[in-house]
């Protein structure tokens, strides 16, 4: 997991070659003109889903892992908090990981929770699990969706 902001995103697309994709399209897109839901990119390779609603607090989520996707988790107005925990560790599925939605969902608690500030942004990567829309308040925020296998 990586929490930074656009500022130093260059540095970091040395680590996968499609987060120069994602961080292009969160710099170079009127975020917020753009209507709830999923906006294609380069399908499938990378696409964005556009979220806003109320934060859960920190009991009312689950922690989540994807095997396909990065998730660049990007907080456009407010913040969110989102929890964390090594996937590996997690001894708690809910059900079977859905090869068709790209998630599975855990009842394991997280490790740790980290606030994602407006403008900043954290990665997630299949290995770990991680629980969001855990703030109390309002999260409007966008999470770029980055194929692993990018060819």
């Amino acid at each position: 997991m990586i929490l930074d902001t656009l500022t130093n995103a260059e540095r970091l697309q040395k680590l996968h070659p499609g987060l120069g994709a994602a961080f292009q399209f969160l710099r170079g897109t009127n975020l917020r003109e753009l209507p709830e839901g999923r906006r294609e990119i380069e399908s499938p390779r990378l696409y964005a889903l556009v979220v806003r609603g109320p934060g859960r607090g920190q009991k009312g989520t689950k922690l989540e892992a994807h095997r396909r996707y990065i998730d660049v988790q990007y907080s456009l107005i407010g913040h969110d908090v989102i929890g964390w925990k090594q996937l590996a560790t997690c001894q708690n599925p809910v059900d079977a990981y859905d090869e068709v939605k790209d998630i599975q969902f855990f009842v394991d608690a997280p490790d740790s929770w980290v606030t994602i500030p407006q403008g900043s942004f954290g990665i997630f990567y299949p290995e770990d699990a991680h629980a969001p829309m855990a703030a109390e308040s309002p999260i409007y925020k966008v999470v770029v969706k980055v194929l692993v296998d990018w060819q």
